[in-house]
């Protein structure tokens, strides 16, 4: 039988239908033996009984559902419209009894804190913390049944029925029990954070302190104290002036006092107290399995629990064998991709460094966490000749990634931290033989053989290679083709891409060389012009050429009004097909499937494995399509990219006139590498998608055998397995259920796309940002990585996600990140921002050689910048101004 009412000692975790997440973690905590004070729960189904009697509900319910989180207004005006209607309701007498007989029990003469406590509420992956109402020092039955029924209509205040909506929760299905429990009288109050919520770092714990009731801390009426302990030692003390305070009245309810001046920079929780405090907070998170927001009060010389919730705000920490300090950094910044990947698309990237390994066993130094992968590089950065080298290749992808993992290696922690001589001795013998010829290769290039046959080696190279790896797929199946696809990601650096990145690393090495000496003959700033000029436009550029024909597809497309309007319409289901059937669809399908012959093994955010090929679905195109076609007039991406070559020729003849006779030839032959060589930076790149999408091609094949074995239900599910689990699956090996598998790793997949994902972390959790510092950037700019030089001023264009890009002539381009896939938008935009990038990343070159002012490594930029606002972007002085946001 259903009760109205459960005692705190009838509670456990497994009771949130019952009674609600606040009550089920007091309940819980009670019979775990913790100090938390007496109470009794109004269970969820004296709530669902309540509000049968409305005549109202169903249509206020069906009100609520048309809108969307953000429709605040009508959020408003209909959740106004159930509250008042809720507190109006009469509470059906048996419930009233029931709540009466249980306050007669614990004690009618006692304040009570009456809390709501909703099903969809301190949950581990959504908190909904402070959604509803709390009331404080309620004394006796009639305020008490006024304050549960308030807290029934709190279910629906503005911040609960948004929360619900953005986070995916149906209002009928989320249902409120109201916790009423002892009042402490506290002398201090506060919050304990099991984990240092700012940083991340879990060996930390970290105290809110302040006198009186947590009201004061909680309603940001007070500054509270701060208080952090590790390993039970106090490490950090902020004192602050605390000058209120909320304390309870002896008729019910609160009061705030000013509190005298002599008290108000008193430490408000005496050290000892800290510490007990602090392995209190262990034990609770020791028994929950994982970190704690908790609330706490000190009274009468005792410590008190009043509620522990899960903290959602961590990112995952990614799982380490050892209790040392690591530094992994994440792949996705360095690859243009912060989106969360299913478990196939990380599984295939942990593969590329198996060349590293003596064991095959040894573990990967790519590690998962929040669907992202990142690279523990603590090995390399405890060899101090290859850390400096490490931290100047970080600084070019991700000036904030160097800053914050030259932030890490500082820490006492791991300064202290030693690797044995034979471990870098093995790791310089694993390199050795990759690394002297590569460095062969590029002194070759450099001073001796033709740079203008390079291109044509490397392009001989990749097509050799991706014909040699699609016959080897042919000729296997089952388990050994994943098995080949595992060595093959395992070969993929030291056999394929340095063979073929070689060639844009000697232009790397030229462009230094010819810098310095240019800065020597012309200075900073007349050589940054130069060797802007002399970046654009540069040959062999495999995304730059990609652009190019997608420009010319525009350019076919733009001829004929019925595909225009049909790409507007797009949709992924029969989009090429339905081609066929519009006055000029057929010509145009056939200029589509050309350029998909080329580049249909391409994306956005292709080095996911998982992610749909344009091939694939070549709707994904329209957007790009149609925005050449809104931003420029035909023809135009040919003659800016002749423009750019010809301001590269004249550049070329300034930078050889600027010297001597005897010097003439050596700068010459720079230059010329420089132009042969820069633009192959994407050729290792082409590379690996090609063979990625080969090896796609190849995994799904043998996921439609598993589909009619009757294994899985659709080939799409084998995203979410491990290499190592789809050779099981093949094999007919156990792994476990396949449905429970496929519905937890998918319900985390989607948990894992609202995460932010940091570009540095530690082994203990803690998440390094790095800084950015720029003497020349005026008061309010916001600070990023100068990439592309010259200074523009333009409207922001704030696109998120490629689908919705829409740009308009003249617009600046504010963007996440950009990879290949974002290629053609850069022909119409006249400036560009990212959050992510360092100067050899993707934008960061394609805007040197569109010409175009860039600054990448804005952090929430697109957060920051809204659209439309006027901007001036400093790409010579990496800074960004918002000059007028909507036209003020």
């Amino acid at each position: 039988m259903k009760k109205y009412v459960l005692n705190f000692h009838e509670i456990d975790k497994d009771q949130l239908s019952e009674a609600g997440g606040k009550g089920a973690n007091l309940g819980e905590m009670t019979k775990a033996g913790l100090p938390v004070p007496h109470g009794f729960c109004v269970s969820t189904f004296a709530y669902r009984m309540f509000i049968k009697n409305s005549r109202e509900m169903d249509r206020l319910f069906n009100q609520l559902d048309s809108l969307k989180y953000d429709d605040l207004e009508q959020i408003r005006l209909i959740g106004k419209r159930i509250r008042e209607h809720l507190a109006f309701m009469s509470m059906p007498e048996e419930i009233q009894a029931t709540i009466l007989k249980a306050l007669n029990q614990t004690g009618k003469d006692k304040a009570y804190a009456v809390r709501s406590s909703a099903t969809a509420e301190d949950l581990p992956t959504a908190s909904f913390a402070g959604q509803q109402d709390t009331y404080l020092n309620v004394c006796g039955p009639e305020q008490l049944l006024k304050a549960v029924q308030n807290c029934w209509a709190s279910l629906f205040t503005d911040r609960a029925i948004s929360y619900r909506m953005k986070n995916g929760f149906d209002h009928r299905t989320v249902f409120l029990g109201v916790v009423v429990q002892e009042m402490v009288f506290p002398d201090v109050s506060g919050i304990m954070f099991t984990a240092d919520p700012i940083t991340g770092h879990r060996k930390t714990i970290s105290i809110d302190a302040s006198f009186g009731l947590g009201e004061a801390l909680v309603s940001g009426l007070v500054t509270a104290d701060l208080y952090q302990v590790q390993a039970g030692d106090i490490i950090h003390k902020q004192i602050s002036k605390k000058e209120a305070a909320i304390y309870s009245l002896p008729e019910g309810g609160t009061v705030t006092k000013e509190l005298p001046h002599e008290k108000q920079e008193l430490q408000a929780l005496p050290d000892e107290q800290i510490c007990e405090l602090a392995k209190l907070g262990q034990k609770i998170e020791a028994h929950y399995g994982q970190e704690q927001d908790i609330e706490w009060a000190f009274a009468d010389g005792r410590l008190y629990i009043l509620q522990s919730r899960p903290i959602t705000s961590l990112y995952p920490v990614p799982s380490i064998s050892d209790d040392k300090l690591h530094v992994l950094i994440n792949l996705g910044y360095i690859q243009m991709m912060t989106d969360s990947m299913k478990p196939l698309g990380i599984s295939v990237l942990s593969r590329i460094p198996d060349f590293l390994k003596k064991d095959p066993t040894d573990p990967s130094i790519t590690r998962e966490a929040g669907g992202r992968a990142f690279i523990d590089i603590t090995g390399a950065l405890a060899i101090k000749p290859i850390q400096k080298r490490v931290l100047k290749v970080l600084h070019d992808m991700d000036q904030l990634m160097a800053t914050a993992v030259s932030e890490a290696v500082k820490r006492e922690e791991f300064i202290h931290q030693t690797m044995r001589k034979l471990k870098v001795l093995g790791i310089a013998k694993t390199l050795a033989p990759i690394f002297i010829p590569a460095a062969l290769k590029v002194a070759a290039n450099l001073y001796i053989k033709d740079p203008g046959k390079a291109e044509k080696q490397a392009g001989s190279f990749i097509e050799r290679t991706v014909r040699e790896t699609a016959e080897k797929l042919k000729e296997t199946s089952g388990a050994e083709t994943i098995r080949l696809i595992q060595q093959d990601m395992g070969n993929m650096l030291p056999h394929v891409v340095f063979k073929v990145a070689v060639y844009f690393l000697t232009g790397v090495v030229s462009s230094g060389y010819l810098e310095k000496k240019l800065k020597n003959k012309v200075g900073d700033e007349q050589s940054t012009v130069l060797l802007s000029k002399l970046y654009k436009s540069l040959p062999h550029n495999v995304t730059t050429e990609m652009g190019l024909a997608l420009g010319d597809l525009s350019d076919h497309a733009r001829r004929h009004p019925e595909v225009i309007r049909y790409l507007q319409q797009a949709d992924s289901t029969g989009f090429a097909e339905g081609l066929t059937e519009i006055p000029g669809g057929a010509a145009f399908k056939q200029k589509l499937d050309h350029f998909l012959g080329r580049y249909g093994m391409r994306c956005v955010g292709e080095i996911d494995i998982t992610k749909p090929r344009w091939s694939e679905d070549p709707a994904q195109l329209a957007p790009l399509i149609l925005s050449n076609i809104q931003t420029a007039g035909a023809g135009y991406h040919r003659k800016k990219y002749k423009q750019g070559e010809r301001e590269a020729e004249q550049a070329e003849r300034e930078i050889v006139s600027q010297f001597s006779f005897p010097q003439k030839r050596y700068i010459s032959r720079l230059v010329r590498v420089y132009r042969s060589l820069m633009g192959m930076r994407e050729h290792h790149k082409f590379t690996l998608v090609q063979l990625m999408f080969l090896y796609k091609k190849a995994i799904l094949k043998e996921a439609r055998s598993l589909v009619q074995k009757g294994i899985l239900e659709d080939e799409a599910d084998v995203f979410y397995f491990t290499l190592e689990e789809l050779i099981a699956l093949l094999e007919s090996r156990e792994i476990g259920c396949i449905q429970d598998i496929l519905e937890t790793r998918k319900r985390q997949h989607e948990l894992n796309q609202k995460l932010k994902s940091p570009r540095v972390m530690t082994s203990k959790g803690e998440v390094i940002t790095g800084k950015l510092h720029n003497a020349k950037s005026p008061e309010g700019a916001l600070l990023g990585t100068p990439v592309s030089a010259g200074v523009i001023e333009g409207k922001a264009r704030v696109i998120t996600r490629l689908e919705d890009a829409k740009l308009n002539p003249g617009d600046i381009l504010v963007a996440p990140y950009t990879d290949p896939g974002w290629t053609p938008l850069f022909t119409s935009a006249v400036g560009l921002i990212t959050e992510v990038g360092g100067m050899m990343t993707h934008g960061s070159v394609v805007a040197r050689e569109y010409g175009i002012p860039a600054v990448v490594g804005i952090e929430k930029a697109t957060e920051i910048i809204k659209e439309g606002a006027y901007i001036r972007v400093d790409g010579t002085n990496g800074f960004v101004q918002i000059l007028e946001v909507d036209g003020t």
